[in-house]
């Protein structure tokens, strides 16, 4: 097999501290690629902050013979997005591909949402991608060979979770921002796609240093590095990951039921089982695509 190469390419990666941001960071700097490590070294909670968790990744790489430079910068701010991207102009001029990965965790069940808690869990993960994203687009945009974004999304977002309401939200949200900014980066060679991972993190209290762990963030690596390659040909996808296990998930839409005249709550309660089955579902790529099969239905109707 042919390996996958970075040389000469940028790569930002925001919460490459520590888990699987580091995992991702030191991947990437093996394959060639010069990286920004990111990370405002704040607790779990996301609070306090602390340079070290950065500058110990960036060391390791320098040790191993690759190019690093560390940013302290929060995501949670359009001024920090836009001063982690810029680290990476400062340093090498260019941006290829940027992995959002930053979370911090303030979980409590939604009867008893504290709304300041559950603004800065959205603040980092949902206005972090966006905060990063938006900047990084924009230097991709003027590179011949575009750029690729990871956004980091959860099971919790995508399935749902006891107590985490404003995480899983947020979560979701990223995949709506990536499903958007894909349509809009096809003109310029960018492509987004968003992982959700499953590994062993301080976020979920089963840290582990052994790097064959089951759930090691080691495990979950090789799907980011792959997402950020210029020869990955996903664009607009959502994947799973963990202990080596790969997945892609998709929104289906079912053939549905539709009849001409008027509907009652009554005929579509009599028709749920039509409107439910699975049977035949499409997967469309776009609001167009959903207009599409609405207006043959009307012509057919």
């Amino acid at each position: 097999m042919t390996e996958v190469r970075f040389d000469g390419d940028v790569i930002i990666v925001t919460g490459a501290g520590g888990g699987l941001g580091r995992s991702y960071a030191l991947d990437l700097a093996r394959r060639g690629a010069r990286v920004v490590v990111n990370d405002l070294g704040g607790s779990a909670s996301g609070d306090g902050a602390d340079a070290s968790p950065a500058a110990e990744v960036v060391d390791m790489i320098k040790a191993c013979g690759g190019e690093a430079v560390a940013n302290f910068d929060t995501v949670a701010t359009q001024e920090g997005g836009k001063a982690i991207v810029q680290a990476a102009l400062d340093a090498w001029g260019r941006v290829d591909g940027v992995i959002c990965n930053a979370g911090i965790l303030r979980d409590r069940s939604f009867a008893k949402l504290d709304f300041d808690d559950a603004q800065a869990v959205v603040d980092v993960h949902l206005w972090g991608g966006i905060n990063v994203s938006q900047p990084a687009f924009l230097a991709m945009k003027g590179n011949p060979n575009g750029g690729r974004i990871v956004l980091t999304t959860s099971a919790s977002g995508l399935l749902g979770n006891f107590g985490q309401t404003a995480y899983g939200a947020a979560k979701m949200g990223l995949v709506g921002l990536m499903r958007s900014l894909r349509i809009e980066g096809e003109r310029s060679g960018i492509t987004v796609n968003a992982l959700a991972p499953i590994a062993g993190t301080r976020l979920t209290n089963n840290v582990s240093d052994d790097p064959n762990a089951p759930k090691a963030p080691d495990r979950v690596a090789p799907i980011a590095t792959l997402l950020v390659h210029r020869d990955c040909p996903a664009n607009g996808d959502i994947f799973m990951a963990g202990a080596g296990w790969f997945s892609r998930c998709f929104i289906g839409l079912t053939e549905g039921w539709s009849v001409p005249g008027n509907v009652t709550a009554e005929s579509l309660l009599a028709n749920w089982d039509k409107v439910t089955d699975e049977t035949g579902f499409t997967q469309p790529a776009s609001v167009l695509e959903v207009s599409e099969i609405l207006n043959r239905l009307l012509v057919a109707n």
